[in-house]
């Protein structure tokens, strides 16, 4: 059964409760973690199959929205703080919830999506994929499928309503054709009755028509104008550079030495213009304001993976001394206590982090060595 992305908490405008952030924020990581494993193995699959050239591009798709939701999502957590938020941080955080989200993919970007709607785009995307490869996790369980597919209607009811009055007519009854056969196979299922050969062409339809309403409700709000949506990318790019401004901060104060790269300040553009020539002029200027944000964030937050990194290292590293008894030995207790100690400095010396994590390794080593090696008659212990 594949998981789905969680519920976003709030709407645009108004501040998120913390504990509904601090869920979401936890749930979405999760998310992130299982999609990207699928979309691993989906990958394999595809890249094996005889329709690679027809896939390749909707699995990079795919691996471009799950990038922006990801990168979306250490944004998030930089600003939530472990919960320490006030009234401008919960503003924040929803704005960059559902604020227009950057992708790296001009197909993706001129969809301007918000993070909940690029997260269920993705999995409309990867149930499609998977029932295109004839690939899923649970293959021979049509419960799990199931399970998924009555979930997958219930958000579909959900966005048929969002549709305008005078259009929602025909993705109703769409809906009302797709229920009825899930319907119809549920009932089968419970009488015993095979749907291996239902479930497929259900599984492409529901995720293709789930597509087609977030894509349209993306591009009913293309065209409420170009102005609108560059003030929605400025207000976006204004959030994001106080979370960055967050998480460099954060960096700054944990790690030495840090990247190098200043935070765009977005109040360098001036007022945003208000004629169609300048505007678009203004959003051109705004888009390169956010991927040089795109640079700052990598930078920045690999730095801090790899601090932590040293850490989960370093105390592997302690409980294997432990495990074999050599905590006590000179070298391994000496190497030790050091690094522990450069690695909980702040900020930290990364430069010596690695040298002493790399020595509290060989330390290690040539401990168990010696431990292994028989003392000779007359030598001293």
């Amino acid at each position: 059964m594949s998981i789905t992305a969680p519920d976003a908490p709030g709407r645009l405008g108004v501040p998120l409760d913390p504990a509904q952030a601090g869920r979401y924020i936890s749930d979405l990581q999760a998310w992130i973690d299982a999609r990207r494993s699928e979309l691993d193995q989906i990958d394999q699959v595809v890249m094996a199959s005889p329709d690679r050239d027809q896939l390749t591009g909707d699995v990079a798709l795919c691996l471009t929205l799950w990038k922006s939701v990801s990168d979306r999502h250490d944004l998030l957590a930089a600003t939530w703080d472990s919960g320490r938020v006030g009234p401008v941080e919960r503003e924040r955080l929803s704005s960059l919830i559902w604020g227009r989200l950057e992708t790296g993919d001009p197909k993706a970007s001129a969809l301007a999506v918000s993070l909940p709607e690029a997260s269920r785009l993705c999995d409309a995307m990867v149930a499609q994929l998977r029932t295109r490869v004839s690939f899923d996790v649970n293959a021979h369980q049509y419960a799990g499928r199931m399970h998924d597919l009555r979930a997958q209607m219930s958000r579909l009811q959900d966005q048929v309503a969002l549709e305008p009055p005078a259009l929602r007519a025909e993705p109703a009854a769409k809906l009302a054709d797709l229920q009825q056969r899930v319907d119809a196979m549920t009932d089968r299922m419970a009488q015993g009755g095979d749907i291996g050969g239902l479930i497929g062409p259900v599984e492409i339809e529901a995720a293709t028509f789930e597509r087609d309403l977030i894509v349209g409700g993306v591009q009913r709000r293309r065209a409420r104008g170009l102005i609108d949506q560059t003030r929605e990318k400025l207000d976006d790019l204004i959030e994001r550079e106080e979370a960055m401004r967050k998480l460099v901060k954060r960096c700054l104060a944990t790690v030495s030495p840090s990247p190098k790269y200043a935070v765009p300040d977005v109040d360098v553009l001036g007022p945003m213009p208000n004629t169609p020539d300048r505007v678009k002029e203004f959003s051109e200027r705004l888009d390169k304001v956010s991927r040089a944000m795109q640079v700052v964030q990598e930078a920045y937050t690999e730095a801090l993976h790899e601090h932590d990194l040293l850490t989960a290292r370093a105390e592997q590293l302690r409980d294997r001394a432990r495990t074999l008894g050599l905590t006590e030995n000179r070298d391994v207790a000496g190497v030790s206590a050091i690094c522990h100690d450069v690695l909980s400095r702040r900020p930290c010396p990364m430069p010596l982090a690695r040298h002493l994590v790399a020595t509290y390794e060989a330390a290690l080593e040539w401990a168990l060595t010696q431990q292994r090696t028989p003392t000779r008659e007359g030598e001293p212990t």
